[in-house]
């Protein structure tokens, strides 16, 4: 044990990089700083974190402690089954280390304001300074209210004071923490967690270096068309970084950093439109915030917990599986069970045929999505199956319901999408791949379900439903 008072970066599943990193840009500029990273497998299968996400997390964490190895910086790896026992594990980590004081990224779901709290008490319990920071978002949850000083629960309202208050705001990209004297801390081996494997690292690549890659290409190629391009899912029209992301891998100030580069373009519609999809990030998290319940599986608007919702497993299955009949919904089940990722536009769609056609509770397909989704996060993914469901902040009103053909028609018209993830239907015209049932000439091998549902007649029945409450 050294007699030299040190540093401590908590490091989290959203905090995997060293640039504009603000926990670890301000405890390396405090004095000698190593790392840890709290491994908690029991918490993440609590949350229904994915497999393929958990995996993205352990091979971003090993280029992470590559990178802090250049800077001097250990990385000390913990393993606690749940947050229950992390604050004990990580003070015990300080004494050995004789730590003065602990930098950390706040999170803002219930369980992880939680098991902050229990931290911060039990290292000022015993003298040990506590540093967190409000890295994640711009603004600190609570600070842009209404006039009548509540949350915003209206996203176009909150964008507006967004937009107003960001241009006072002083906000800067970190630099990397510069490089420290060697510690007499050993570094610890970063091994998986995890026993699976083939978890499609082929298609996400892990470190900060590919994550910023990813952003430039969007930025130089895509983002000035992206409002015309970000709907049709058989291009690569959207930002594809949401993983990194969600992961901390790149932070949201390098992506406003981005778009500042591109000087008067950056009011551009494509441009402007990829900007308020951020601003819908920061929203979401201001709800988990402001709405705790909504952490805890249950709808923002509490009415709609009346909701009688269907009890029809073989229907959730087909749905999971993507044999629901309807080739839009299931190409995008599909790409999400093989990728890891679905396309935003099929996010919604997906989500509104099961919540309103097959009129399932919303809360088994927001789950089944954490369950499968690299970019999974609690507010985003929360706040999108609300919106569709109708039960959320700002929702779809209970009788705009999407028609998943009219979608399918529209932002796939010649059925690219559909041919690459149902192959059963690649040789059907462009007219029959959205509605096979519908065609006269239906082949009559055609491997393919006939739709579970009728799409005209459960629409009116959930209209009428929710009139109802």
């Amino acid at each position: 044990m050294s007699d030299s008072k040190k540093q401590l970066v908590w490091l989290k599943t959203c905090d995997l990089r060293v640039k504009d990193n603000s926990a670890l840009y301000h405890g390396a500029a405090a004095g000698p700083v190593f790392a840890v990273f709290v491994v908690t497998p029991e918490q993440y299968n609590e949350h229904c974190d994915a497999a393929i996400k958990q995996d993205f997390w352990y091979r971003n964490l090993l280029k992470l402690g590559e990178e802090l190895d250049k800077l001097n910086i250990p990385l000390k790896i913990l393993h606690c089954a749940s947050f229950n026992e992390l604050p004990d594990e990580l003070f015990k980590l300080s004494v050995i280390h004789n730590v003065s004081e602990i930098h950390f990224n706040k999170q803002y779901g219930f369980n992880e304001r939680s098991c902050e709290e229990q931290v911060i008490k039990r290292f000022e319990k015993n003298s040990i300074r506590v540093n967190s920071y409000n890295d994640t978002l711009f603004f600190e949850p609570g600070t842009l209210l209404t006039g009548k000083k509540t949350y915003y629960t209206v996203f176009t309202a909150f964008k507006n004071l967004f937009n107003k208050e960001i241009e006072k705001l002083a906000w800067q990209v970190l630099p990397k923490p510069k490089k420290q004297i060697p510690l007499d801390i050993e570094s610890d081996a970063v091994l998986s967690w995890l026993d699976e494997t083939e978890l499609r690292a082929d298609l996400w690549a892990a470190g900060e270096s590919i994550a910023k890659r990813r952003l430039n290409e969007f930025i130089k190629k895509r983002v000035l068309n992206y409002k015309d391009t970000r709907d049709i899912p058989s291009i690569n029209g959207t930002s594809t970084i949401s993983p990194y992301l969600a992961a901390g891998v790149i932070s949201a100030r390098q992506c406003f950093e981005a778009l500042e580069s591109l000087g008067s373009k950056k009011n551009n519609v494509g441009a402007v439109t990829w900007r308020t999809e951020l601003i819908w990030r920061e929203f979401y998290k201001h709800i988990l915030v402001g709405f705790p319940h909504v952490s805890k599986h249950q709808p923002f608007k509490v009415k709609t917990s009346k909701i009688v919702w269907n009890d029809n497993a073989e229907h959730f299955l087909a749905w999971c599986d993507g044999r629901t009949g309807v080739p839009i919904v299931d190409a995008a089940m599909r790409q999400l069970v093989q990728t890891g990722w679905m396309h935003n536009r099929l996010r919604m769609v997906t989500a509104m045929y099961l919540s309103k056609n097959l009129f399932l509770d919303w809360r088994k397909g927001e789950e089944f999505f954490m369950q499968h989704l690299i970019d999974g996060d609690l507010s985003a993914n929360n706040g999108g199956w609300q919106w569709s469901a109708s039960t959320g902040t700002d929702a779809a009103p209970y009788f705009r319901i999407f028609n998943p053909v009219t979608q399918s028609q529209r932002f796939d018209p010649d059925g690219k999408f559909i041919r690459k993830f149902v192959p059963e239907l690649k040789d059907c015209d462009k007219k029959t791949i959205h509605e096979p049932w519908a065609s006269k000439s239906r082949p009559i091998k055609l491997d393919y379900p006939k739709p579970i549902v009728d799409l005209k007649i459960t629409r009116q029945l959930a209209i009428e439903k929710f009139k109802d409450l």
